[in-house]
Order: C-alpha cells, then sequence, then structure tokens
C-alpha cells in the first residue's frame, strides 16, 4: 500500500482485495472478550476533525485502540483553529508532538491532499468537503462482500443526493475497481454536472433500476450543504426517490439494502425497510472498526518509528491475532 489513503482511486485492485483481506482477519478479534492486538503499541495516531462527525471519529478512535496505538483527538471547535490557525501550522503543531498517523476529516475538498505534504505521518482521508470519504467506502464493499460473496458483476445502485455525496463518489471509484456495476440514481438537479466521466451508469428513475440491482444503497439529503431549492418538496423528493416496503418488495430475493447514515427516516429511506433483515445498516456501523483498524494497520504496521527503529509486526493480521491469542 502507499504511506496515505487520501481517495478510493489511488486504490488498485489487489490494494483494496488486501485491506479488505486484512479486515476480514481483524475481524476474529471482535468476538474475543479482550479485542485488543499489540500491534501499534507506542504509535501515536491523531483523529483531527474539522467537521462534527461523531460515527466517524469514535470508530476511527475504537480502531486505534484495538491495535493498542495511542490517540489523540483534536477538534477544530475551541481550538487554535477557531481563532485562526492555517492547517499548515495545525500540521507542524502535529508533526513536532510526533504523530505517526493522521486521521483527518474537513469541509474543504482536497484539504487532506495538502496535509500529505506537510506531515511525515500516514494521512487518511476521513472526508473531505463533498468529494471523498475512502473508508466508507471500503467498509460498504466489506459489507457487500459479507452478504453477498465477490462483487464482480454485481449490480450495485447509489440513489440520492449524489451532488454533494463524498461517499458516492469514493463507492462509484473502488466498487469499480472491484469488478461491480454501479448505477447513480437521483434527480436531475443533484446529479454532479461531470458524472458523466465517473465509471458508472446514470438514471433518473428508481423504480427502473430497482428489479435489477443487488445493492440498493441510499444516501442522506444533505439539507445543510444545499443552498437552493433543488426538490419542490420533502414529500415529492421521498415519493419519487425513497426506498419504501413497496419498491424493496421488488427487489431482487437476496438483494441488500444499505445506508452510509446517519439516515433521514421517513425521507430517503422508510424505517420497516430502514429495520428489515435486508438492511446492512447496522452490521456497516460494526464492519467500520474492523476496517480502519486494517487500514490504520497496514499503513503504520510497517514503518519505522520516531526514533528510528523498526516496530516488530508479524507478516499478516492472522498472525498478529495468533500471536496475541498465545501470549
Amino acid at each position: 500500500m502507499k504511506r496515505h489513503l487520501l481517495s478510493a482511486g489511488d486504490l488498485g485492485k489487489d490494494d483494496a482485495l488486501l485491506i479488505l483481506d486484512t479486515a476480514e482477519e481483524l475481524a476474529q478479534v471482535a468476538d474475543r472478550s479482550i479485542k485488543k492486538l499489540p500491534t501499534l503499541r507506542g504509535r501515536t495516531v491523531v483523529n483531527l476533525f474539522f467537521e462534527d462527525s461523531t460515527r466517524t471519529r469514535i470508530s476511527f478512535e475504537a480502531a486505534a485502540k484495538r491495535l493498542s496505538a495511542d490517540v489523540i483527538n483534536f477538534s477544530a471547535k475551541g481550538s487554535s483553529v477557531s481563532k485562526g490557525e492555517s492547517l499548515k501550522d495545525t500540521a507542524l503543531t502535529l508533526e513536532a508532538m510526533g504523530a505517526d498517523g493522521v486521521v483527518v476529516r474537513h469541509n474543504a475538498s482536497g484539504a487532506p491532499h495538502r496535509l500529505a505534504n506537510w506531515v511525515h505521518g500516514s494521512v487518511v482521508n476521513a472526508g473531505d468537503g463533498t468529494h471523498e470519504h475512502p473508508t466508507q467506502a471500503l467498509l460498504d464493499a466489506f459489507s457487500m462482500r459479507r452478504r453477498l460473496g465477490n462483487l464482480e458483476g454485481r449490480r450495485v445502485s447509489i440513489v440520492g443526493d449524489i451532488l454533494h455525496s463524498r461517499v458516492a463518489r469514493s463507492n462509484v471509484l473502488l466498487l469499480h475497481t472491484l469488478g461491480a456495476e454501479v448505477t447513480v440514481v437521483a434527480p436531475p438537479t443533484l446529479m454532479p454536472v461531470a458524472v458523466d466521466a465517473w465509471p458508472c451508469e446514470v438514471s433518473y428513475d428508481l423504480d427502473a433500476v430497482i428489479p435489477k440491482s443487488d445493492v440498493v444503497m441510499m444516501l442522506r439529503v444533505q439539507r445543510e450543504r444545499m443552498n437552493a431549492a433543488y426538490f419542490p418538496t420533502v414529500r415529492e423528493y421521498s415519493r419519487r426517490y425513497g426506498l419504501n416496503g413497496d419498491r424493496m418488495g421488488r427487489m431482487p430475493e437476496d438483494s441488500i439494502v444499505m445506508h452510509p447514515g446517519p439516515m433521514n427516516r421517513g425521507i430517503e429511506i422508510a424505517a420497516e425497510v430502514a429495520d428489515s433483515q435486508r438492511s446492512t445498516i447496522v452490521e456497516q456501523v460494526a464492519n467500520g472498526v474492523t476496517v480502519r483498524m486494517a487500514v490504520l494497520y497496514l499503513l503504520l504496521g510497517g514503518s519505522e518509528s520516531a526514533l528510528g527503529g523498526a516496530v516488530p509486526v508479524p507478516a499478516t493480521a492472522s498472525a498478529a491475532v495468533s500471536m496475541e491469542r498465545d501470549a
């Protein structure tokens, strides 16, 4: 793997499968009474969040702690950033603290890429503006693979606010790399101008794609990012692009429903669908910790420590699990 994880597009098929396979091995830890491995002991991971996201921050924090890393949570609110400190000055402060890995979430697209030029540690993009969210795409692919097996040739429909969704962009790139056939579905006003350049099909009719979708991934309507009227009313949007029980009934028998969260129940997804057997929404949250463990393990596990000595790391995640079990 490369030194950073900034975009799902940076991952080749072998890289993506390595992360997913490593996550599968690390998932064994979640079933044990002591859910910790010594792999990143002595390493420091900084969660640098300029934008609120309790779910993602806690997921990364849990992942780092399960690998025995030291975790520093840095929130922009109430910090020097709110007093005008620049991203570069913040990066230099983290560098002085000896951060081995920086997990960054920022409301400006491209911020993690800039940060990667200023720190020596690994940078993981935890969401930048409306650009990308690669670890969400990885955990979604992991969840799909656990339910459906090989993703080659699987048909995935991503539905909703594509325009403002970093999750949609990352999923399209990663799922295409893994051989899935992706269709994005939204009203024309919520479709990006450059969507024709994406490696996916485009549809404006949810009812047309539902019967042939192995996976239907619903996206939240991000009203906090909207500065104009993108659809007439919430009721009209829900009628045309919401996943209700009737539409779920027209999906193939072994198909699944996904949502990256947080959900707007009753708008893009009905409660009966969110709570159904086909839903993987709760699984996605649990799988997020496992996949982020795999990402941190692969990025930080084999690199040199700040003191110049290599931290001993087993060749595979399963070896790490076995070593800890035998200890």
